[in-house]
């Protein structure tokens, strides 16, 4: 699948699912924007990634909680490549604690980031993709905004919170024939999942009945496809990517 003369805009592109996404995706010729927010060996590391393949990378340093930040980096995709015709909102965070231990500060700055951040990008790039042909909005989501998790109150609600904002966008993007769709990963190995302790991590493998983790791979690929012309009858969807948990 060639994505050639296809620009797209990867938010936090520096590492894990992201720095993936953006490999692949210039990999197949785009012309990749590399958002990171402070990780600059690893988000430099990726744009060179891209360049020694068949596409082309600029880097856009930006937090994407903040509307004059991802203004700035909208600039940068312009000035660089042009129109932005794929935009993937994959930029988030956690502050992981039971409810009764979370503050109103640890629920704000997961909404700001993970929600506030794809309003931010979506809405710099909106008239873009609107404009482009075939336009593409894709969002990152999680198996947790479809089951919930414990002490990811936060996390949980951002990420549900994608698939109406999605379906809700697939509608006012159709009558310029550009779609929106939601990408949902189960538990994928990056250095999130390190993080976790050996017995939840075997708590939840035990509820997979594929019997393991993802791969970035098996991530890449599905965005691959949405951003690609195959892609082009299928809106509004939200994409389960989790081994077959239940939900």
């Amino acid at each position: 699948m060639s994505l050639e003369e296809r620009t797209c805009l990867v938010t936090g592109a520096s590492r894990g699912i992201g720095a993936g996404i953006a490999r692949d995706l210039g990999a197949r010729g785009a012309e990749v924007v590399v958002n990171y927010r402070s990780s600059d060996d690893e988000a430099q590391a990726v744009h060179d990634d891209i360049e020694d393949g068949p596409g082309s990378a600029v880097l856009a340093q930006a937090d994407v909680s903040d509307i004059e930040a991802v203004e700035e980096m909208h600039q940068t995709a312009h000035d660089a490549f042009g129109r932005v015709d794929v935009l993937v909102n994959n930029a988030g965070v956690t502050v992981d604690r039971t409810f009764e231990n979370m503050t109103r500060e640890d629920w704000q700055w997961v909404i700001e980031v993970n929600l506030g951040g794809m309003f931010n990008c979506t809405s710099v790039c909106y008239d873009d993709i609107r404009a482009a042909e075939e336009g593409r909005l894709i969002n990152i989501s999680s198996v947790v905004g479809q089951q919930g998790n414990y002490g990811q109150a936060n996390y949980a609600t951002t990420k549900s919170g994608m698939f109406g904002f999605t379906r809700t966008l697939a509608l006012e993007l159709a009558q310029e024939g550009s779609t929106a769709n939601c990408v949902a990963p189960g538990f994928v190995r990056t250095d999130m999942l390190a993080e976790v302790s050996d017995r939840v991590k075997q708590n939840i493998l035990d509820r997979i009945p594929l019997g393991r983790f993802a791969e970035v791979t098996d991530i890449v690929g599905i965005v691959r496809f949405l951003a690609g012309e195959e892609s082009s009858y299928m809106t509004g969807q939200v994409l389960g990517v989790n081994g077959g948990m239940e939900w």
